[in-house]
């Protein structure tokens, strides 16, 4: 039996979702600033250890790898594509994530709002939903748009954002793959101005290791900084395609009239067992419920 509220704030329960999503990503945002600060500094005392720091210093090569990779960026993709990577990253960084219990206890609101007040009274709330997507589905069933509709439009929105993700990861990758390329010419041409020592082992010790911290910058670059930037790309992208995945579910429900409490128990089929708060049935009930193991009636399990 569903307990009747008195009146359902969507708004409020809006805010506190940001607010506590916020929150959470706050404390991920230390933890991670933490784990950077301390591994970057476990990572540096590496070439600090035989006191030799000057040779890890090669401006020319700083200089052909950043600029070389910079422009064969600008060759391969459209200015406007990297403006939305760079959106991307910034935002995937800054924007919390409402997490996926919030957007579950919002669309059982929303169902038992629906059940007392009609289809209609979800219009109210439709400016209030702070994520873009479930703000277009609670659109689409007030314009009174049919179920294959929705599924169909939602599903197509769902499709070209992780094409368009997909797009933004692949640009970092293809820039992570190019910054080794461009270490190797700085190499390179290090190598070449060590043809000048040619018979003097001195001026060859010295200038070795200046040419070969060009592979170096083009290797830190590309592990340090592109292939995370992919990595927390992808990582976001399946947390957000999961949370559009449940809103579909839950509008399309909604839309159907299902039960506020067969939506809340589909819903949360989404979530892993640690994330439910309802507690698993013990095997005694099951037992006692429909007779397993005992004389004269259960399956034999």
């Amino acid at each position: 039996m569903i307990v009747m509220r008195k009146k359902l704030n969507l708004s409020r329960l809006f805010s506190a979702g940001k607010k506590l999503g916020g929150a959470r990503l706050w404390i991920q945002n230390q933890k991670n600033s933490i784990g950077l600060i301390l591994f970057s500094l476990l990572f540096l005392s590496g070439f600090v250890i035989h006191n030799n720091m000057s040779l890890f210093f090669n401006v020319s090569g700083l200089i052909i790898v950043v600029c070389g990779t910079a422009c064969a960026t600008l060759i391969s993709f459209r200015i406007d594509r990297l403006v939305i990577v760079f959106r991307v990253l910034k935002g995937s960084y800054r924007k919390p994530v409402m997490t996926s219990d919030k957007i579950i206890e919002v669309l059982v609101d929303l169902s038992v709002k629906s059940k007392l007040r009609g289809l209609l009274s979800l219009q109210e709330d439709e400016e209030e939903a702070s994520i873009l997507f479930l703000r277009r589905g609670l659109g689409f069933l007030v314009d009174n748009y049919s179920i294959d509709q929705i599924r169909d439009l939602l599903n197509t929105e769902m499709y070209f954002f992780r094409m368009r993700r997909e797009e933004a990861e692949r640009i970092l990758r293809a820039i992570a793959e190019m910054c080794p390329s461009f270490g190797l010419v700085g190499s390179v041409v290090g190598l070449i101005g060590t043809l000048v020592g040619v018979g003097d082992t001195s001026v060859i010790l010295a200038t070795v290791p200046i040419a070969l911290t060009s592979t170096l910058y083009g290797v830190v670059l590309a592990n340090f900084f592109f292939l995370p930037f992919a990595a927390n790309v992808r990582e976001r992208t399946d947390r957000e395609l999961l949370l559009q995945k449940i809103i579909t579910d839950g509008i399309i429900a909604i839309g159907s009239d299902l039960h506020p409490r067969l939506l809340e128990t589909k819903l949360k089929s989404f979530l892993t067992p640690s994330s439910r708060n309802r507690k698993l049935v013990s095997y005694k009930r099951i037992q006692e419920k429909f007779g397993l193991g005992q004389e004269g009636g259960g399956t034999g399990l």
